[in-house]
Formats: structure tokens, C-alpha cells, sequence
């Protein structure tokens, strides 16, 4: 969220390359080797090394630093290449493998992110490649190559495209006779981890975490001797469990090999069916978001009795970072808001309660600096959101955070606030349109973790650029396909419908750009709930629980006469 009027920050643009010669180049490649390839024999091996890059970029060459490696999101293992394309840069990955000449060889690699290609060139006769123009999910680029009959040696590559988003690769398979440079050993059954630890509890789950083992592509989770749930990372929550109960928990790691032995057993218990207290005013169904400046950016200065009624929740905007990592506090602008004072703000949050709304704070914003990166930072935040709650009587909190976001640490702290708060806690979440175009990304992830508290995403859908839908395609900001394709994501990807709001700006001075009239946010709410009034994207089903809208700000609302709020809310109260 921005505090300064009509800033250009986090603008991105995605401009779709003219790709159709490339189109009949990869065409006409693939018509060539078609009658050539065959199938791996049982003898063939992959003469990829480090195929699955597992050992960091040993053995592969990337083009201008442009690749690295990352633990998320992965296809096998426990890593995977990410290639970030910049400038004249297509964040090029070249390996040479040895093979022997005459012989067919099967080229295939998992990708995801934005535009990939695959390809082998020195093949000694006609070099190969394919692409994708990019997935939110891991898709499988195949192809095939037959060696010239001097050939000993061959370079496979990936690469992006210009200014066009980060790729990701993993598991690369060169499959055929080995040409004499053999191939990365087969693996060993993993060792049994160490450090499990249970962490935040809530009356029907608990969380652990444990220490990472090498060569382990996934971890099993087990409740009182069994199977309860498995992970590809180093963090679970076991949910289900009875309320006041205590549990008995056990990892082990697993990889193509085979399991390791079980983990030292820990304890843990759930907390009590009791809750401890604090504000417990509910949600409606569907509702209206709407963030309150704390500040005077030119905007109109409010008092939180001035904010109209057709907002459900005001988000207090912003809390403040602390000395302590994780920890936050807030504090009142009384001089920026024409001497409004504490005692009235306190009063003013019981009243919007007692009308049935929802005053939460909110955390981050454009300049918001607060981390939650390890187990203390994030018993810190907990702490510090929960006695702000208890000061102000905040319904609950929200998460803006536009500087980077751990899932991990972020899921904690959330549920350790929550079983502080008690069922009560309101949770939202306002991330950035490339925050949620995939479910690996930190946001994504988050926001699954904590399914079972979370009550609303409403990602902002400005100052952003143009963007991939659930579809694949790049649809331009401010338009209502853009609002529909990329709630799609997230409606797909795992999150319930009541758990989606449409965020936008509410007067074209309250974004540097993505500004829509409330008629077209009207126009995408009616096509999600209703299948009415769609662009030229029209989502295969309708998600009639759609939660709402939200904007920025209710301040600049106000500045245009409240024209957002009186078109969007009753809008969005009338819905089915």
C-alpha cells in the first residue's frame, strides 16, 4: 500500500515477444528428428550430471550470473535452478554432456515460472529446442537428438526470454548410450533427522519443524505411529487433532531410494476449547475492505468515525517496526490528523464494533520494514500484534508486508497469534499481483498454511504491469479480465472463494497505476459469483462465496466523494 501519492513503485510490464518465427523454427526442428528418435533402451543412462541440482550449479554455466539455485519451489529433490532473464540476458544454462556418435538421445526437463526453453546445439546434425510460454505449475519440455557420427560431445541449455519473468528448471534428463562420462550415482537411503520440534498449537493442530537431510527429497510425518502427513520442506502442521490432547510425533526422510529411520519421538498438546478473550465480531459473508491512513499524504485526513458504512473491515495502516526483529508497535499521528487522540480512536474502534465491523492493523506498507525470518522474530511479532490487540481491541491483523515474506516463520507467528486471540482473529492479506501468480511463491504458501484461520486475500491488482491469468495468458492491469483471470489463480490454487477479495485503488490518485471504475470491479465480482459480465476471459465455473473487494485508501475514497464505497459496497452486499 502506498503512502505517497501516485508512486511508480513496483510497476512491472510484460511484453509478449513476437515469437511467431520462433514458433516455426522449433516447429519445423521437431518435424525433423520426428522419424529419428527412438525409445530408451534399458541401457540408457542420463548423462546429465547434477541433473536435478542438487550440488548448486556444479557442472552447469549460466550466462551473465543470471542462474542460482533455490529450495522453492522444486520438482524433485531438494533444489532447482532459478534463471532470471535481464537486459539483453535470456538467462542462459549450458551443460556439455559426453555421448556417443550415431545415437539417439530422449532431452526432456521440468520448468515453471515465466518463458523457458530446452535445447541441445553441436548435436553433429539438426540441433534441437522447444519452449513454453511459462506455467504457475511445473510442466515437462521434451524433446529428442540424434549425434552426427563424429560426435563425442554436446551442450544442453535452458533459457528465458527477454524481459519476461524468472524461470525455474529441475530434473534435466539426457537419456541414452553413455558416451563415456558415466552418470550422477543413484541415492542412498537418507539419514533419520534430528531437531523436531513442535512450535505454535491451536485446538485442532499443531506445528513441527526439524532440520533438513541431505539427500532427502521429502519428510514423513507421523502422529502416535502413524502416517499423518508428509512434507517436502522441513515444516508441517498436523491438523484434525482433538482439542487438549497431547500427541506423539515422529519424521522420517524419504527419496527415490527408500525411507529413513523414524526421528526421536516429541510430545505435543493442543490447546484447550476455551478462548482466551478479545474481540469476536464476525465477518459477513461478503465484505468490504478498506485500509485507514494513519498519515496525511494529501488525502483526506479521517477519523475512524468518519469512514463510511459500507466497509465490513478497516485496516489501520500501518504498525510500526521496532528495535526488536518481529516486533511491532503503532503509533497514533495525532499532529497528521488534526489532533485526533487516543482515547478517541479507542472509542471510535468500539463503536465501528458495536455497528458489527472489523477494525484490524496492518503490518507492512510501502515503507513497512518489519521481518519475520527466524523462530524468535516471529514469537516477537505474535507477542508484540497480540498486545496491540489487547491495548486498542484490534479484531485482528493485516498482512502487507511488500519487502519480502518467510512462509515458514510467517506461518508460525500467525498461529501462535491465533491461539493467543482465540477464534475471534481476523487475518488478512494484501500481497502484490506477482506475489500470487504461483502457490510456491512465499505469499502463496503462507496463506495455505494458515487456510484453516486466514479470512481474506485481497492481493492488489494495481501498480503492477501486465500479468499471466489461470489461463496462461498476459492480460494488461485495469481492465476486468484482469481482475477475473488473476483471482482465477488463487480461487484454483487452493484458497476457498470466501477467502478472495478483489483489491484496487479508489480514485485514480491512490495508485501509480491499475486504477478501474467501480463499475468494472461490479463487472468481475458478477463474473466470478455469477458468470455475468465477463471480458473475454470467462472463468470455467462460478465461486458464488467470493469474499469482496477491498481498497486503497478509504482517505482517498473520501477525497472522490466515498464514489468507490457507495458503488462497490452495496454491490458487494448484494451478491449471492
Amino acid at each position: 500500500m502506498e503512502r505517497s501519492e501516485g508512486s511508480s513503485r513496483h510497476r512491472r510490464s510484460r511484453v509478449r515477444p513476437l515469437l511467431g518465427g520462433a514458433v516455426a523454427v522449433v516447429a519445423a526442428g521437431a518435424l525433423a528428428v520426428t522419424g529419428l528418435a527412438t525409445s530408451a533402451q534399458a541401457a540408457d543412462v542420463n548423462v546429465a550430471k547434477n541433473a536435478g541440482f542438487e550440488s548448486g550449479l556444479a557442472n552447469w554455466t549460466c550466462s551473465g550470473g543470471s542462474g542460482t539455485t533455490v529450495s522453492s519451489p522444486v520438482h524433485g529433490g531438494t533444489s532447482a535452478l532459478k534463471a532470471t532473464p535481464a537486459g539483453q540476458d535470456n538467462a542462459k544454462c549450458t551443460q556439455t554432456v559426453a555421448v556417443k556418435p550415431n545415437s539417439t538421445y530422449a532431452l526432456s526437463s521440468w520448468v515453471q515460472g515465466g518463458y523457458a526453453y530446452l535445447g541441445a546445439s553441436g548435436t553433429g546434425t539438426t540441433d534441437v529446442s522447444t519452449w513454453t510460454p511459462g506455467s504457475t505449475s511445473w510442466t515437462q519440455l521434451r524433446t529428442s537428438f540424434t549425434t552426427g557420427p563424429s560426435t563425442t560431445s554436446v551442450t544442453v541449455y535452458t533459457h528465458g526470454w527477454y524481459g519476461q519473468a524468472a524461470y525455474f528448471a529441475d530434473d534435466v534428463q539426457v537419456t541414452g548410450p553413455d558416451g563415456g562420462g558415466g552418470t550422477d550415482p543413484e541415492p542412498s537411503v537418507p539419514g533419520s533427522p534430528a531437531g523436531l520440534t513442535v512450535g505454535a498449537t491451536t485446538t485442532s493442530s499443531i506445528a513441527l519443524s526439524w532440520n533438513a537431510v541431505s539427500g532427502a527429497t521429502g519428510y514423513t510425518v507421523y502422529r502416535n505411529g502413524t502416517k499423518a502427513t508428509t512434507s517436502t520442506g522441513t515444516s508441517a502442521t498436523v491438523t484434525g487433532l482433538a482439542a487438549d490432547t497431547a500427541y506423539q510425533f515422529a519424521v522420517s526422510a524419504t527419496n527415490a531410494a527408500g525411507e529413513s529411520v523414524k526421528s526421536a519421538t516429541v510430545s505435543g498438546r493442543t490447546a484447550k476449547a476455551t478462548d482466551p478473550g478479545g474481540p469476536t465480531t464476525s465477518v459477513p459473508k461478503h465484505a468490504v475492505t478498506g485500509y485507514w491512513q494513519n498519515f496525511n499524504n494529501g488525502a483526506t485526513v479521517q477519523k475512524l468515525s468518519d469512514v463510511p458504512a459500507n466497509y465490513d473491515i478497516i485496516a489501520v495502516s500501518f504498525a510500526d517496526a521496532t528495535a526488536t526483529p518481529g516486533a511491532v508497535t503503532f503509533n497514533l499521528d495525532s499532529a497528521g490528523l488534526n489532533g485526533y487522540t487516543v482515547a478517541q480512536f479507542k472509542a471510535d474502534i468500539k463503536a465501528k464494533q458495536a455497528a458489527g465491523k472489523n477494525v484490524i492493523i496492518s503490518v507492512g506498507g510501502e515503507k513497512g520494514s518489519v521481518a519475520v525470518n527466524s523462530d524468535a522474530s516471529a514469537t516477537a511479532f505474535a507477542d508484540s500484534v497480540y498486545a496491540l490487540i489487547q491495548e486498542y481491541g484490534f479484531n485482528g491483523v493485516d498482512i502487507d508486508l511488500e519487502n519480502g515474506l518467510n512462509s515458514t516463520y510467517m506461518t508460525k507467528a500467525l498461529r501462535s497469534l491465533s491461539s493467543k486471540a482465540g477464534s475471534g482473529l481476523v487475518i488478512t492479506m494484501a500481497p502484490q499481483t506477482i506475489d500470487m501468480q504461483s502457490t510456491s511463491g512465499e505469499y502463496f504458501k503462507t496463506a495455505l498454511n494458515i487456510k484453516d484461520i486466514l479470512t481474506v486475500v485481497n492481493m492488489q491488482y494495481y501498480n503492477s504491469g501486465s500479468m499471466l491469468g489461470c489461463d496462461g495468458k498476459v492480460y494488461s492491469q485495469g481492465s476486468v479480465d484482469f481482475l477475473t483471470a488473476l483471482a482465477c489463480i488463487q480461487l484454483e490454487g487452493g484458497l476457498a472463494p470466501s477467502q478472495v477479495g478483489l483489491g484496487v485503488p479508489a480514485s485514480t490518485r491512490g495508485a501509480g497505476s491499475g486504477y478501474v471504475a467501480p463499475s468494472v470491479v461490479n463487472a468481475a465480482l458478477d463474473c466470478l459469483t455469477k458468470g455475468t459480465s465477463c471480458g473475454s476471459f470467462k472463468p470455467s465455473r462460478t465461486y458464488p462465496a467470493l469474499r469482496g473487494a477491498m481498497t486503497w485508501s478509504t482517505n482517498w475514497d473520501a477525497t472522490a466523494g466515498n464514489a468507490w464505497s457507495n458503488a462497490v459496497g452495496p454491490h458487494v452486499h448484494g451478491l449471492p
